[in-house]
């Protein structure tokens, strides 16, 4: 993979799997802006990739904030590339009658709107250039059902229909959609997780552990280079075998 003379926005930076893209592909030659919310994991995160970062502090649940981070973004390093769009609320774990309209309210706002934002404002350029790649992280739960998570798994089969959805849109000009299913990641998303939880968690997983974000990383690279140009309209699990078992919970 060659990200030479390109630039990559990726969101949800900070931390997790954008941090661990983003320092994937600077390796790999790419200028990269990060955004995220949090000013000082973000700069903390962009220093150490050196100069190809840049970062920007920014709620992507924020129509306004996002589509500004955005501008600043093509200001700072040039024409998108490939758009990373990785940031995402959990919501509340709560059976459906117990699931609180704030709770979905948020959820929808973060892990549907931003990236339908994100898209609509950065795909005409993309499909003017002739060329683009867009993903987007959904989950396993948007390839099947969760017990106690109405909104999260609403959210993340919203996401693949987004990506598929800008896929059939841009195909004819050169630009690509697809979204990643991470499963059991170890991310910050997991940090207040019981230790015997986890445990049954990684027992769950047909490798018996559970996945590094490097890993997902690596895969989330692949689909924003070149070498998947062949590549749109699909969701890429990430989840050591996971999705192949009859249940994820």
């Amino acid at each position: 993979m060659d990200f030479t003379g390109q630039h990559v926005v990726v969101t949800g930076a900070s931390t997790g799997i954008g941090r661990a893209t983003a320092a994937k592909i600077v390796g790999l030659g790419a200028k990269v802006t990060l955004i995220a919310r949090r000013a000082g994991l973000l700069e903390e995160a962009a220093r150490a990739l050196g100069e190809a970062a840049a970062w920007i502090a920014a709620d992507v649940g924020d129509q306004g904030q996002l589509v500004a981070a955005l501008d600043a973004a093509v200001a700072r390093h040039g024409p998108i590339d490939g758009l990373f769009l990785n940031a995402a609320a959990e919501g509340i774990y709560a059976l459906t009658p117990d699931y609180t309209d704030e709770a979905f309210a948020e959820v929808m706002r973060v892990n549907v709107h931003s990236p339908f934002w994100a898209v609509r404002h950065v795909l005409p350029a993309m499909t003017a250039r002739g060329r683009g790649a867009i993903l987007i992280t959904g989950s396993l739960g948007g390839e099947t059902g969760m017990v106690g998570n109405i909104g999260y798994c609403a959210s993340k089969h919203a996401v693949v229909g987004i990506a598929r959805a800008i896929a059939m849109e841009a195909a004819p000009a050169g630009a690509r959609g697809r979204a990643l299913a991470p499963g059991f990641i170890d991310t910050p998303m997991l940090s207040g997780t019981p230790e015997d939880f986890k445990a049954a968690m990684a027992a769950r997983v047909p490798q018996q552990r559970i996945g590094r974000p490097e890993e997902a990383a690596n895969v989330a690279a692949f689909l924003l280079s070149d070498d998947a140009s062949h590549v749109t309209a699909q969701s890429w699990a990430v989840d050591g075998g996971l999705l192949g078992t009859l249940k994820i919970v």
